[in-house]
């Protein structure tokens, strides 16, 4: 063990450790397979997220989110390192890593506190790298971990603090910040929001969504801003809102 580690941290060390052990063994097997590409990259698939369950199954989000985060991280980088042998073909191939970039968005939301600096920087390097390696061969699903992974933290951006803050940010600040995100990204913070009874701050956000002309037809922004109402207004402050 390294000075000052406990044992628990010790044994997460040598999970993570393993976990990227694994995941380089996987790849090799990959890259050296008999087999046709589609049936390689169908296998791979398959391994890929059995060791990922079998990893994170040692830790509960709600108790140790962190652990988590370091498996995921570990399991993103992994896999875009591996996208150069996999085959476009195999249907499993994309449905992997969107499963697995949705999961790691939600974890990241439901943290309860902020992220040590070190396994955000961690975080940071290895989104910006996975979501580099992936772009080259024209796949942008981790846009909406590389928006996560450009700031300080997961609820720290500026325009977000200050919309739901119920401040009036310039609205070229507000756009600019909506676009980064994605409606996909703004949904889930919306319904995250919900959850941990800030119906008010998710109202906020909802009415910006449903404002924003390039989100229109996209999402239920404004059905969802409507439902936040009926749960904080009376019937007669929901009338004015409407109407208003």
């Amino acid at each position: 063990m390294a000075e000052g580690e406990t044992e628990k941290e010790y044994a997460t060390r040598k999970a993570i450790e393993r976990l990227r052990e694994r995941f380089q063994e996987l790849t090799t097997t990959l890259k050296e397979s008999p087999e046709s590409q589609s049936d390689a990259s169908l296998r791979f698939c398959q391994e890929f997220c059995q060791i990922l369950v079998e990893h994170a199954g040692r830790w509960k989000a709600e108790e140790e989110p962190l652990p988590l985060l370091e498996v995921y991280t570990v399991a993103i980088l992994s896999y875009a390192k591996a996208i150069t042998c996999l085959s476009s073909e195999c249907e499993n191939v994309p449905l992997v890593l969107e499963n697995l970039g949705l999961s790691c968005v939600e974890l990241l939301l439901s943290l309860p506190e902020s992220v040590p600096g070190a396994l955000w920087e961690e975080f940071q390097s290895s989104v910006k790298l996975a979501h580099s390696l992936l772009q080259e061969h024209g796949n942008t699903q981790l846009h909406m971990l590389s928006a996560m992974a450009q700031e300080p933290g997961v609820w720290t951006n500026t325009t977000l603090c200050s919309i739901l803050s119920n401040e009036k940010p310039e609205i070229d600040r507000v756009h600019e910040f909506l676009q980064m995100e994605g409606p996909t990204l703004l949904s889930m913070r919306i319904k995250h929001l919900i959850k941990q009874n800030g119906v008010e701050k998710a109202a906020v956000l909802a009415k910006i969504c449903s404002e924003y002309p390039e989100y229109e037809g996209k999402g239920n922004f404004k059905q969802t801003y409507l439902v936040c109402l009926c749960m904080t207004k009376t019937q007669e402050q929901l009338m004015q809102e409407v109407s208003g």
